[in-house]
């Protein structure tokens, strides 16, 4: 069951703005960001030129040339120094600034001019996300316990910057490749792997999966006394971890960690599952 109530994200925001900034985001952008209006957004990935991961974000169009990108918190100067790498020529104005973001999920409320009801970032579930300058938990609504939330984005699937994605990170492996890449978009950055693996099926070394099991971040998980997979996030007795790709969902593991006394039956099931 999703909480109810809303609870302020950390998450760093960047603005982009200026009359090249729509095109240039299109070809460094994974998603179609010619094809938002303004008000819309969308999750995207910034690659890098070999097709691994620099940064999971959330792109808005908050003006005809004017785009608010979000990312967790501690990776919006590195999301930047990236997009700052491929600027020449083009006139696009990047910019940390002190805006907020507030997840609200199974409840309703007002957003206060100046800022933009935006897709939430855990898919699935009843709610949105709210963006901009001041955002902050309406009145009147339940604030969420940041582990009851947690459990909702592992849950739902939803990895994070430096505990499922990192710059080594291949998209198809963190299964999110559905909510952040148009196929049907020109060229961008880092798209000859997405489209390679994508049209051989998608058939990576280890996948991201969800489990059921009461584990600690870290623990490693076995079958038949064969490592196959690695806690990368848990919460109240759900956790997410890259597992490899001969174990198919439903399947029985195994959990041990350091300091622990026993080895615990766990599940791994399909992200949507756990």
């Amino acid at each position: 069951m999703s909480p109810v109530g809303a609870i302020e994200l950390a998450r760093d925001v960047a603005l982009a703005k200026g009359p090249d900034a729509v095109s240039y985001l299109q070809g460094q952008l994974s998603q179609d960001v010619e094809a938002l209006s303004v008000g819309d957004s969308a999750f995207s990935l910034l690659l890098q030129p070999q097709g691994k991961i620099d940064a999971f974000l959330r792109v808005t169009r908050v003006g005809d040339d004017e785009l608010a990108l979000d990312v967790d918190a501690g990776f919006g100067e590195p999301m930047l120094a990236r997009l700052r790498r491929f600027l020449l020529r083009v006139k696009v104005e990047l910019t940390l600034v002190d805006w907020t973001v507030v997840a609200i999920r199974g409840a309703d409320a007002a957003v206060p001019a100046g800022r933009w009801r935006v897709r939430p970032e855990t898919p699935g579930v009843d709610g949105f996300d709210v963006i901009g300058p001041g955002a902050a938990v309406p009145e009147g609504v339940p604030v969420i316990d940041p582990a009851a939330y947690e459990a909702l984005r592992i849950r739902t699937g939803v990895p994070r910057m430096g505990s499922e994605l990192d710059e080594s990170t291949i998209p198809a492996t963190a299964g999110i490749v559905d909510r952040t890449v148009s196929f049907t978009k020109g060229c961008y950055t880092g798209q000859e792997l997405v489209a390679r693996i994508d049209s051989r099926g998608d058939r990576v070394p280890t996948r991201l999966r969800g489990v059921l099991g009461d584990v600690p971040v870290g623990a490693a998980l076995s079958r038949d006394g064969r490592d196959v997979g690695r806690v990368t996030s848990a919460a109240a007795g759900v956790a997410l971890a890259y597992v490899r790709r001969e174990v198919e969902p439903p399947a029985d593991l195994l959990a041990t960690w350091q300091g622990g006394k026993a080895p615990v039956a766990v599940r791994a099931l399909p992200l949507d599952e756990a």
